[in-house]
C-alpha cells in the first residue's frame, strides 16, 4: 500500500460507478424522448385549409349516380352534373335559393373539420353533412331532400359544397296514397258493417216481432251484405293486379275473341227499354294482353257508364270500339297501337272531376241508374291493369255532353304472333 493512499482498487470504485449512473440517466432521456416523438401530434385547432384545395376542374361530378351540385361560398352554382341537368333543367337554381337550402348552406360552410384521429393519415376526417327536406309548390309540389358537405380547402368565397339533391315526391305521395287507402277502406267497409250491426240489435228488439218490418230489414241486410262482399272483392282482384304489375302479358289476343266475351256478358244489361249497344270493331287487331284483365277492363268501363251515365227519361246509347291508332296522336305513342273505345251519350260529368277518377274510392257521382252504389274501384284497378299492359287510358266528358273512354294498346308484332302460333 502506498503511504498516505488507498489502495488502487478503492481509487477506481467511485469513478466506474460514476460512470454507469450517467450511462443509466442518458439512456432514460433517450427512451423518453423516442416515445415522445412516437406520439401523434393533435392540434388543438384546425386549420381552416385542412386539405389540400381542390378545384372545381377537379371534380368528378358527371360520372356520379345521383344529381350533384357543387357551389361557392357564396351559393352560386359552379358545376352541376348530366343526372341533375336532366331531372330538374333550370329550377336547380330556385331549389337552391329556397331558405332552407341556404341555411343548410351556411351549416355546411361553418362545420369545422374534425380532428384527425390517432392512427389516421394526417389529413383528417371530412366534415359533416348537413342535410334538409322541404317542400317546392312552383310550378308543381315537389318534395326535396338535400344533403351539403364542404369539400376540402379553400377560404371565403373559394370555398366548395356540394350539393346532392333528392326528389322524394313520389315515395310522398304513395305513402300518402297509401294511408289515403287505409283511410278510404276502413270507412267503406265500416259502413256496411254498421248497418248489419244495427239492423241485427233491431230484429232482436221489438222489430223482430213485426213480420213486415222483419222482411224489409232482411232485404236491407241482404244488400249490405253483397256491398261488403263486392268491395272484398274487388280489394283481392286490386291486390292481386298489383302483385303482378311488372310482369307483362305474353299472350297474343284476337280482339275480336275479346270482344266477343265482353258483348255475352253485358248482354243481358241492355235487354232493359231505352239501353243500346253498338259495335264498331275493325278486322285483324291483335294485341299482347291477358284476356281475362282485358274483359275485366272493358267490363269495369262499360257498367260505369251503364251506372253513371243514364239521364231521367232518355234514351243512353253505348258505342264499344276497336281501330287501330293510324292518326299521329300526342296522347298515343308514335309506333301506332290498337285503340279500344266506350262512349255513351249521357249526363257527362265536371271537368275537375276527370284528373282523379283513377283514384282508389273517388266517385264522381250518385248512380243514375237507380242501381246501388260502387265501390270506387272500378277504374283503378283499370289503370293497374293497363300498367301493366304498357297501356293508355284517356277520359273526356262534359256535362250533357257524354263520357268517352279510350284504350290504347301496344299491338302485337309479326313476331310475337308467330312466336303465339308455335
Amino acid at each position: 500500500m502506498p503511504p498516505g493512499g488507498l489502495p488502487p482498487a478503492a481509487d477506481t470504485l467511485p469513478l466506474q460507478v460514476g460512470m454507469v449512473l450517467v450511462c443509466v440517466a442518458l439512456a432514460g432521456w433517450v427512451l423518453a424522448v423516442w416515445l415522445l416523438l412516437r406520439q401523434p401530434r393533435v392540434p388543438t385547432s384546425p386549420p381552416d385549409d385542412y386539405l389540400t384545395p381542390v378545384s372545381p376542374a377537379d371534380l368528378p361530378v358527371d360520372p356520379l349516380p345521383a344529381c350533384a351540385v357543387v357551389l361557392d361560398g357564396l351559393g352560386a352554382i359552379v358545376q352541376v352534373n348530366e343526372e341533375a341537368a336532366s331531372q330538374f333543367g333550370e329550377t336547380v337554381g330556385a331549389i337552391l335559393r329556397h331558405p332552407a337550402a341556404r341555411a343548410a348552406l351556411s351549416a355546411a360552410l361553418r362545420a369545422p373539420a374534425p380532428l384527425p384521429s390517432v392512427g389516421s393519415s394526417g389529413r383528417g376526417d371530412l366534415p359533416p353533412v348537413c342535410s334538409t327536406t322541404f317542400t317546392l309548390d312552383v310550378p308543381v309540389p315537389r318534395t326535396l331532400h338535400l344533403m351539403l358537405r364542404r369539400l376540402p380547402g379553400g377560404k371565403g368565397q373559394d370555398r366548395r359544397v356540394l350539393v346532392v339533391l333528392t326528389d322524394r315526391s313520389e315515395a310522398q305521395a304513395a305513402d300518402r296514397m297509401r294511408m289515403d287507402f287505409v283511410a278510404h277502406a276502413s270507412h267503406e267497409l265500416r259502413t256496411p258493417l254498421a248497418s248489419l250491426s244495427g239492423f241485427i240489435d233491431a230484429l232482436r228488439g221489438a222489430a223482430g216481432e213485426n213480420p213486415a218490418m222483419r222482411q224489409q230489414f232482411l232485404d236491407i241486410m241482404s244488400q249490405q251484405s253483397e256491398r261488403l262482399k263486392r268491395l272484398i272483392d274487388r280489394l283481392l282482384y286490386l291486390s292481386r293486379v298489383q302483385a303482378h304489375e311488372h310482369q307483362r302479358p305474353r299472350d297474343v289476343v284476337d280482339v275480336a275473341d275479346l270482344m266477343a266475351v265482353v258483348l255475352g256478358e253485358v248482354a243481358p244489361r241492355f235487354e232493359e227499354e231505352g239501353r243500346t249497344l253498338k259495335l264498331e270493331i275493325e278486322d285483324d287487331l291483335l294485341v299482347r294482353a291477358d284476356e281475362d284483365e282485358m274483359v275485366q277492363v272493358l267490363l269495369n268501363l262499360i257498367e260505369n257508364a251503364l251506372r253513371y251515365g243514364a239521364r231521367s227519361g232518355d234514351p243512353l246509347t253505348i258505342t264499344l270500339s276497336a281501330k287501330r291508332a293510324v292518326t299521329p296522336d300526342d296522347r298515343w305513342p308514335a309506333d301506332g297501337g290498337i285503340i279500344l273505345g266506350i262512349e255513351d251519350n249521357g249526363c257527362g260529368m265536371e271537368a275537375h272531376h276527370l284528373p282523379r277518377l283513377t283514384e282508389r274510392f273517388y266517385r264522381a257521382g250518385a248512380p243514375t241508374d237507380g242501381a246501388g252504389q260502387g265501390t270506387g274501384l272500378g277504374l283503378s284497378i283499370v289503370r293497374h291493369i293497363l300498367d301493366r299492359h304498357g297501356g293508355r287510358l284517356r277520359i273526356a266528358s262534359a256535362p250533357g255532353k257524354g263520357t268517352t273512354c279510350l284504350v290504347w294498346l301496344p299491338a302485337a308484332s309479326a313476331l310475337q304472333v308467330a312466336s303465339a302460333i308455335e
